[in-house]
């Protein structure tokens, strides 16, 4: 477990290349920063400044080594590599409110864009005008926050703040396969369907699939995290679990039996999968140095919230206990698919990138 950049300002969002050795990050504004790693240390190699406002959602294929981003412009680009630089392609979104996340399909032949335009946007290429096209889907009643695409390159699952997950179909015509396959929400799917709905009593700040694609995972500002598991059909069996944290803004499966979550409490923490039922496991963390503050995780980042609040930056806590210092925004793979060691690297507010080991 290590630092491995520290971005000079907050990070937004970030997302490895396929073989781990180059990473884009955005640095809260509208910049695309692209290090690589050279000799073992990581230099900035490219700034990409396409967008008018800050960079809000990131990822990078691993196949077709494009990367895709959005932002609070209402706007997407695709972005590809040729003679040295990083060249954008113009994305139709025609959404009239600030994206806030994006996915590549595991095909990488899509992506979806989300929206607080209470909509999301699947996008795939037209050749004859060599750009990327969108469909929407209007199904939601609030902020989209978060997506995540089923291994079957079909279903998407979102997360949205009208405290609902919600299960898609994103079979596209002409695109995807012509009959679209049979999953565990039926096999009668057309583009758009809602297939499921999952209501907390929260916003769904972020969610996931498991690697099968039988399991899959949202987390809510109630410092809840909730599984479900449809490998007998849907809607499946529900498993909430209520945390002793504050709230997490990511969630990541390690296996089926396994994830890592994230958020105001600054470390990740494992949920794990015991005898049926879903619970709490263990935290990892980093310790620092010793500090003025005696107190670690949820009191000390409570205090240092307080003491900023009431007086101001002099304060008698001076950091936290953690190697955050702010709340994560973001956790990713680092590990290559198939290895058996499992790391992950988290990004925050504190403008640092660590990179973690899942046990």
């Amino acid at each position: 477990m290590a630092e491995i950049i520290r971005a000079g300002g907050a990070v937004t969002c970030h997302t490895w290349n396929g073989d781990r050795t180059k990473i884009a990050l955005c640095p809260n504004n509208n910049e695309i920063h692209i290090y690589g790693n050279q000799g073992g240390e990581w230099v900035k190699e490219h700034v990409l400044a396409e967008h008018d406002q800050v960079v809000t959602g990131l990822d990078w294929g691993p196949k077709t080594n494009r990367i895709v981003s959005c932002s609070s412009d209402r706007n997407a680009y695709v972005w590809k590599f040729e003679k040295n630089e990083w060249k954008p392609t113009l994305v139709i979104l025609r959404i009239p409110r600030a994206a806030t996340s994006v996915k590549w399909s595991p095909l990488e032949n899509k992506f979806a864009v989300g929206s607080s335009a209470k909509c999301v946007a699947v996008c795939y290429f037209d050749k004859e005008n060599d750009w990327w096209v969108s469909k929407q889907i209007k199904k939601h009643k609030s902020t989209v926050l978060s997506i995540s695409w089923h291994p079957n390159n079909v279903l998407l699952l979102t997360g949205s703040s009208d405290f609902k997950a919600r299960v898609f179909s994103a079979w596209i015509k002409n695109i995807d396969d012509k009959t679209p396959p049979a999953t565990n929400f039926g096999d009668k799917i057309g583009f758009g369907d809602v297939l499921q709905e999952y209501a907390i009593s929260c916003w769904v700040h972020y969610v996931c699939w498991s690697p099968s694609g039988n399991k899959f995972a949202f987390v809510g500002h109630d410092s809840t995290a909730t599984f479900v598991d449809v490998s007998g059909g849907a809607p499946g069996d529900v498993q909430t679990v209520r945390l002793a944290f504050l709230p997490l803004t990511s969630i990541m499966f390690t296996n089926e039996n396994n994830a890592v979550a994230c958020g105001h409490d600054c470390l990740p923490l494992v949920l794990s999968l015991t005898a049926g039922q879903w619970a709490f496991s263990n935290l990892i963390q980093m310790k620092k140095d010793p500090v003025e503050t005696k107190t670690g995780g949820t009191k000390a980042a409570f205090e240092l919230f307080k003491n900023k609040v009431e007086v101001g930056a002099n304060t008698n806590v001076q950091s936290l206990s953690t190697l955050h210092q702010n709340c994560i925004t973001c956790v990713s793979w680092f590990e290559l698919a198939g290895s058996d060691v499992k790391r992950f690297t988290t990004s925050g507010l504190d403008g640092k990138v660590v990179l973690w080991n899942s046990s």
